[in-house]
């Protein structure tokens, strides 16, 4: 099916209203156009966005700046109240579903103001970096009246690098554009980047820094296939397809379930910060499930301390039971992979439990036994830190050379009552030593490849084939620390850990651990809302659906499904 894309309308005397220009093009690039009239029902409008793939902000007059905190300049032109603030909104909910957006004229500028940008009320008297060359054009539309210079390496570089544009001094793309606008965006925020500018400084493109699919122009493309002129068409070419990657990622998570094994949201319990796992997030991203755990810092080994984290780790479990029956009508608590798919089924996001750090069970081992009552799915054997069951990957004095003899014991017990091992956290020999003594398969439900970032908390490549050739799984965590060395880590990189694990351990040993509200989450995965771009990136990579549902849970519900029926 073709891809839905949206057309915001204009308003004017007689009501919503559209330039031609914009569904053709739409049309000519393979999408099916609707076009969306100004209201401010936001019910009604996120019923819409669910079901679009993209959207295309159009072109018209001026903003109302006191929108954006600012009092009207003499010089500002006419205004349209009916549009402006269902315009910012529909933006800012988009931008939340990561729905695929190109803006033109009007539309790159309500793109600055809505997402921390701002926009010039007037070029000719706030603009002071250089004479400004005519921006608002008496030619007809049809016809490019001036040219700007495209960034080579932006990705609306990448759009025209086919079109056969000449290169200018800048070392750029040349692209003649028509012009149409008294304003312009002043600065993009950090969201955007400028992505082509015109030989006066103005800036007249902008586009994503966190590897969205959202451009904006300040020219009128649209116009010129009026003329049959299709030097404009690589825009729409690439906005049609970014919406039926959308599409396509969208209707894998409708039949694929998908599984996040590690957030350590209850740690925002007693803050109220925003967190990033939230349920309208997880619904912004298609994400069925997560497990979230019970983190516990290392702390002293004494009884008292010993009870007090025991004490600290049921607390946290209450408090999730405590939140999820608090929205029974959205979410339920899973105990099993069944759990999982009866409330993907029923239309609920599904929470599980974890703990993350032994020192929760000190030196009791009944303790475990206890935990596996009250719903934990795994724990984590150890923090940063030694405890008394293992050496830990940092901060460890190397005090047992790897699990304790308690520590096998533990192992041993987590086997029999079918609570799974988790080795994220795990020193090397401590890793080695739990492969051998557990019976079932364990995990790592948040680690990356040391291979690719040299951290003690990843996974050597040695490890990763010993965790596969005992049928573990291993979770590729979005850490930026953990997925480069220098801590500038996006999507890409994600993806790039992902690959070569998949490389390393085979497709049905990896899968999805994100650490979110535990320090995980880069640029185009900061949350849960952002997952999605997870799936469509994957899907460029040449993933199957298949593969898909392997990595995003059916690879960690296996080893579940191993260990909670394994009969010692």
């Amino acid at each position: 099916m073709k891809p839905l894309i949206a057309i915001t309308g204009n308003f004017g005397d007689k009501g919503c209203e559209l330039a031609k220009g914009y569904y053709l093009s739409v049309l000519e690039a393979g999408g099916s156009p609707v076009v969306v009239p100004p209201y401010g029902d936001a019910q009604a409008l996120s019923a819409l966005l669910d079901k679009l793939d993209g959207i295309v902000l159009s072109g018209g007059s001026d903003m109302n700046p006191l929108l954006v905190g600012e009092e009207p300049i003499p010089q500002l032109h006419g205004i349209n109240p009916e549009r402006d603030v269902p315009e910012l909104m529909l933006i800012r909910k988009a931008y939340d579903m990561q729905i695929p957006i190109l803006g033109i004229c009007r539309g790159i500028q309500m793109l600055a103001a809505a997402l921390g940008g701002s926009v010039y009320q007037d070029l000719g008297v706030q603009y002071q970096d250089a004479p400004l060359i005519k921006h608002s054009q008496d030619l007809v539309r049809e016809q490019a009246s001036h040219t700007v210079s495209i960034d080579k390496e932006s990705m609306l570089g990448g759009i025209f690098r086919h079109s056969g544009l000449a290169e200018n001094n800048n070392g750029g793309w040349t692209l003649p554009v028509n012009s149409f606008h008294h304003q312009a965006v002043r600065s993009t925020g950090s969201l955007f980047r400028v992505s082509a500018r015109s030989s006066d400084g103005v800036i007249e493109a902008m586009e994503s820094t966190e590897h969205k699919s959202i451009i904006g122009v300040q020219w009128h493309p649209e116009c010129f296939i009026l003329a049959g002129d299709r030097s404009q068409m690589p825009i729409f070419n690439w906005l049609v397809s970014e919406a039926a990657n959308f599409a396509q990622a969208k209707k894998v998570h409708g039949r694929v379930l998908s599984l996040d094994s590690h957030c350590d949201t209850p740690m925002k319990f007693d803050t109220g910060e925003d967190r990033l796992v939230t349920l309208p997030r997880m619904k912004d991203g298609h994400l069925d499930a997560s497990i979230m755990v019970a983190y516990l810092p290392q702390g002293e080994r004494t009884e008292e301390a010993h009870e007090a984290a025991s004490a600290k780790a049921n607390r946290i479990i209450t408090q999730i039971e405590e939140m999820v029956s608090a929205h029974t009508t959205e979410a339920g608590l899973a105990y099993t992979p069944d759990d999982l798919y009866r409330l993907k089924q029923e239309g609920k996001k599904a929470i599980m439990m974890g703990i993350e750090n032994g020192y929760a069970i000190g030196h009791d081992l009944s303790l475990i036994e206890h935990f596996r009552k009250r719903g934990i799915v795994y724990m984590t054997l150890c923090h940063n830190g030694d405890n008394d069951i293992c050496d830990s990957a940092r901060k460890s004095s190397n005090e047992h050379g790897g699990v304790s003899q308690f520590g096998a014991d533990v192992i041993r017990e987590m086997n029999r009552l079918g609570m799974m091992i988790d080795l994220s956290h795990a020193s090397e020999k401590t890793f080695y030593d739990a492969l051998d003594i557990s019976q079932v398969p364990v995990v790592c439900s948040h680690s990356s490849c040391r291979s690719l970032c040299d951290h003690p908390r990843n996974l050597t490549d040695e490890q990763m084939k010993r965790l596969a050739s005992k049928g573990g799984v291993m979770q590729v965590t979005f850490y930026e620390g953990f997925l480069r060395q220098d801590a500038k880590a996006s999507l890409m990189d994600a993806i790039e850990h992902i690959n070569h694990a998949v490389n390393i351990m085979g497709i049905e040993h990896v899968g999805i651990g994100t650490d979110f509200d535990g320090d995980g989450g880069v640029p185009g995965l900061a949350h849960a809302g952002e997952l999605i771009n997870l799936t469509r990136s994957l899907l460029r990579e040449r993933y199957s659906e298949a593969d898909l549902r392997l990595l995003w849970g059916e690879n960690f519900l296996r080893v579940m499904r191993e260990v909670q029926g394994f009969k010692a």
